[in-house]
């Protein structure tokens, strides 16, 4: 019997000696959308017993992909095999009875249930009915098992992100999967809670589960997968032994060429106030503190990043900036103009904002919701940000096509037309470089972004790193929201922390760690994490 990670695990399943050495081959697979090729010919097996990184731009073709295995998409062309025997998968049902779960990266749970509840939820037979001791059990052999932490007994909506994760990795696992898909699985997690869901990752692949890791974070691809599978353009560029593969080498791959990987941090002497934040606090609907007495300034020639585990009050604290939360009596926030003018923008809606002089330019989290509007094509969603203002009745088309072209040229977004395609038939990518370019292009003094970079590959993630950097030495306040802690320590000259809408400390970038920060986002203020 073997240890790993100091959990025992069945030698027989570490080498199974029935079926194929493979979990799934995919053979010449082929996805059209109309003219669109999404993936052209692609032949890819996942091994028993491994973790496979897959890799590539947005727009290459990953999630079409993984969607086929998830019975999402159906392919015109090739065929699948799971342990060596081809199979029709045309539903997520079919996908789950070959044993194969897809972890998204938006969870799938319904917040009132408990962990249990959503576990057996749409099971037929004994194991979907609710015999709590009988899926306690279950579950308790599970954790056991892989080194899970679990409560079956927890409302979701009292989880914390990497809880919920949790229960949707052991609902597949209940289900019986062999083979787990992982959509982004530490977008949203803090350092400690991504070398906790590895050991578990790591202990499944010794169990001899096959595993999917889709991420951008090249770090953790080194980190956690044995090969890395590397698809370009809709087309499978090759699979390296993850021992023999560098940072930069796959991201030659997945581009094509040379990328330098630098992140530039020039330091811009003219620091001036621009934002100045003193006793902010909201609540939401149900009276709960979202914000919490939290003060700070942003500076005109610096970025200012925004650190926290999700749901820590980053929303609250960019909205409340641009005018879309209401705030409790005692908070100000001031904004102070490049001609030393102090505005307080207190009870001023965005329009007001806009209105009274203020250049703030904000790329929301939410990109169709708040952002853009998914019907409309990337002319008029460029137009969104300036059709108020002005006198004439009438819109101008030159300039927003002018900038609309020079967005999709500067950014490589992928579009069949800038004048008739809806954007939301463009990858999720290509939409928020559409939001990003748009706001960037305002020419604003306060440039906020939450995620900005969320769901771009890495050439075009370091191509906003770049552009936040310039605006910086143009004198512009960026605050940054952001999830890659590795990102935010290269990236901003200040890193403030939140942990449960309170500020954990404000610290210099260039003199802290990623280990200090992430206990900072859990529990920790900043003197007690050192």
């Amino acid at each position: 019997m073997e240890t790993v990670d100091n959990i025992k695990i069945p030698d027989a399943a570490n080498n199974p000696e029935t079926g194929s050495e493979y979990a799934i081959e995919l053979r010449h697979i082929t996805k059209r959308f109309g003219s669109v090729v999404a993936n052209n010919d692609i032949t890819l097996s996942l091994r028993k017993g491994e973790i496979l990184s897959l890799l590539g731009e947005n727009g290459s073709g990953k999630t079409t992909l993984m969607n086929m295995l998830g019975g999402i998409y159906y392919p015109d062309e090739g065929e699948i095999l799971v342990d060596g025997k081809p199979v029709s998968i045309r539903s997520p049902k079919d996908s789950f009875h070959q044993g194969i779960g897809m972890i998204h990266q938006h969870f799938k749970l319904v917040d009132v249930f408990t962990a249990a509840e959503n576990i057996v939820l749409g099971l037929e037979g004994d194991k979907g009915k609710l015999d709590r001791a009988s899926i306690r059990k279950a579950v308790a052999e599970i954790a056991d098992r892989y080194g899970f932490e679990i409560d079956p007994d927890q409302k979701v909506y009292e989880m914390s992100v990497s809880q919920k994760q949790t229960v949707e990795i052991v609902k597949v696992l209940y289900r019986g999967a062999d083979v787990l898909i992982l959509d982004e699985p530490t977008a949203v997690l803090t350092p400690q809670e991504t070398d906790k869901l590895f050991s578990v990752m790591r202990n499944m692949r010794a169990d001899g589960k096959a595993i999917i890791i889709i991420t951008h974070k090249l770090h953790e691809v080194l980190a956690v997968s044995d090969r890395v599978a590397v698809l370009r353009k809709g087309r499978y560029i090759g699979c390296v032994d993850t021992a023999e593969a560098t940072q930069q080498s796959l991201t030659d791959m997945m581009v094509g060429r040379s990328v330098s990987l630098n992140i530039d941090r020039p330091k811009n002497p003219d620091l001036k106030d621009r934002i100045r934040i003193e006793h902010l606090t909201v609540k939401d609907k149900e009276g709960v503190k979202k914000l919490d007495d939290v003060t700070f300034t942003a500076m005109g020639g610096e970025i200012l990043g925004i650190a926290g585990v999700a749901g820590s009050g980053q929303k609250e604290l960019l909205e409340s900036i641009a005018g879309l939360q209401k705030m409790e009596p005692g908070t100000e926030i001031h904004y102070i103009a490049p001609d030393g003018t102090d505005k307080l923008l207190n009870g001023m809606d965005p329009l007001d904002i806009i209105n009274s002089g203020v250049l703030l330019s904000f790329v929301p989290e939410d990109r169709f919701g708040m952002g853009l509007v998914g019907s409309m094509n990337i002319i008029d969603n460029i137009k969104l940000r300036t059709y108020r203002i002005g006198k004439s009745p009438f819109t101008d088309r030159k300039v927003p096509t002018s900038l609309a072209e020079k967005i999709v040229s500067d950014l490589e977004v992928v579009t069949p037309d800038i004048n008739r395609t809806p954007l939301r038939r463009l990858s999720g990518g290509n939409v928020q470089k559409v939001l990003v370019g748009r706001e960037i292009a305002s020419n604003p003094t306060v440039l906020m972004t939450a995620y900005a970079v969320r769901g771009l590959d890495i050439n075009t993630s370091y191509t906003i790193y770049n552009l936040l950097t310039e605006q910086k030495m143009k004198g512009v306040a960026v605050i940054y929201v952001g999830e890659d802690l590795d990102v935010l320590l290269e990236l901003c000259d200040r890193i403030l922390v939140l942990c449960g809408g309170q500020v954990s400390g404000i610290v210099d970038a260039s003199a802290t760690t990623k280990e200090e920060i992430g206990l900072m986002m859990t529990q920790f203020r900043r003197e007690d994490a050192q």
